[in-house]
């Protein structure tokens, strides 16, 4: 498990669980703040290291001599303070950092049970963070490991049968709160991810023809527009738009509330809902009377018949996470021995090259390529019977590797 001599894998973070949407806010990290933390993170001689950052969670999953240099990078690149990070955050080293990617990616971690949107997130990052060079062959196994048990969680249980997602929840919630909400104005004001996905939702349960797209660059929302036949209104309208709906659903994705008090003068009931992370909207519009505010943790906390159906599908997943878990501890332990494997093969290498300039010498006609051939396979064959032992003898493996070393003075560089 370890990288080199005093390195070790860890997942850090906080989520939903602990840390409030305020908190959350202030461990956000935008697409800018993820870049910056990849470029110190690399400065700082971390050789690997995926950033997630959702509504829900902010976590960095790396190797480190020290948890406190991955907390050190997180709260360098955010608003968060270690203090803050400290009362909310977990800390998971090696196994346990390994169980809680597959247990994050595979939706069993979401706020909202069988949530999957986190996979697309983590691909994402994985893509990323590649890009810097901060992917080692562990950290990219592990990532395909936890994408592969997603799929088939997916395919082979309803653990996110129906839609799972906030957004999901939030077009649930307006059905479930608004009459006729066929005939009420929609506003959608952000376009991101959530943005997208909620008005997809929306076009789908709400049979609603008048949903309106804000968006500060407006190509995107347009391209969102074109997609559902939806109307596109300017940045510069949103205060009118606002007092023309009967439901505003914000997904800027800012860094600041984008909605507050004075942006809106309508008198008639207006329901508010921010699905952003950190809030995009002020609190103080609760003070008007006719306005009724949501947040996104308000609507995780609604649990509904899919939900608890889905329940029953948790221990599937684990057989399945388990499963492919252990295929990816298998495949670490190999590890452990192929420094080992390989030392053995130059020291046969050695033994066959001093043994051939020998017999050259004795034998006049002697055959090279022969001779070659057949030393070459019996080294092959010897280093394949000690590959298959140590594989198969997973207890006692370290004590083998000593034993073989001692037998065949070996020194190896352990880079496992």
């Amino acid at each position: 498990m370890q990288q080199h001599k005093s390195t070790y894998f860890y997942a850090i973070g906080l989520s939903y669980k602990k840390a409030d949407a305020e908190v959350r806010g202030h461990f956000s990290l935008s697409d800018t703040a993820k870049q910056d933390l990849l470029t110190q993170a690399k400065n700082s001689g971390i050789e690997s290291v995926v950033v997630i950052s959702t509504c829900n969670r902010t976590e960095l999953y790396g190797f480190a001599e020290h948890p406190y240099q991955l907390i050190q990078l997180l709260c360098e690149n955010t608003k968060g303070t270690v203090e803050e990070f400290q009362e909310v955050a977990y800390v998971h080293k090696n196994k346990e950092a390994i169980n809680h990617m597959f247990r994050v990616g595979s939706g069993l971690d979401s706020q909202i049970l069988g949530d999957f949107e986190i996979i697309s997130q983590l691909k994402f990052s994985a893509r990323a963070s590649k890009k810097e060079d901060l992917l080692n062959s562990f950290m990219e196994r592990l990532v395909n490991s936890v994408i592969q048990a997603s799929k088939r969680i997916k395919n082979e249980t309803e653990l996110s049968s129906g839609a799972t997602s906030v957004s999901f929840a939030s077009v649930q919630y307006i059905m479930n709160n608004v009459e006729s909400i066929s005939e009420k104005n929609i506003l959608l004001f952000g376009t991101g991810k959530i943005g997208r996905n909620t008005c997809e939702n929306l076009v789908k349960h709400t049979k609603n023809p008048h949903i309106t797209l804000i968006n500060r660059t407006k190509d995107k929302a347009e391209a969102v527009a074109g997609k559902f036949n939806l109307i596109v209104k300017d940045y510069n309208n949103l205060e009118a738009e606002i007092d023309a709906s009967d439901v505003v659903i914000v997904a800027t994705g800012a860094q600041n509330p984008t909605v507050y008090k004075s942006l809106i003068s309508t008198k008639k009931p207006l329901l508010v809902l921010d699905l952003s992370i950190p809030k995009n909207v002020n609190e103080d519009i609760k003070e008007l009377e006719n306005v009724t505010l949501i947040h996104l943790d308000d609507l995780a906390k609604i649990t509904d018949d899919t939900l608890e159906n889905r329940k029953a599908f948790i221990p599937h997943a684990e057989v399945i996470i388990s499963e492919i878990t252990n295929e990816f501890n298998a495949w670490l332990d190999t590890l452990k021995f192929v420094p080992t494997i390989q030392a053995i093969k130059h020291k046969l290498t050695d033994f066959k090259n001093s043994e051939l300039n020998t017999q050259r010498k004795k034998i006049a006609d002697f055959n090279e390529d022969q001779a070659e051939l057949i030393t070459s396979n019996i080294i092959q064959k010897i280093t394949n019977q000690f590959a298959h032992h140590l594989r198969e003898d997973g207890n006692t493996s370290d004590e083998s590797i000593e034993l073989i070393k001692k037998i065949f003075q070996l020194e190896t560089t352990d880079n496992v």
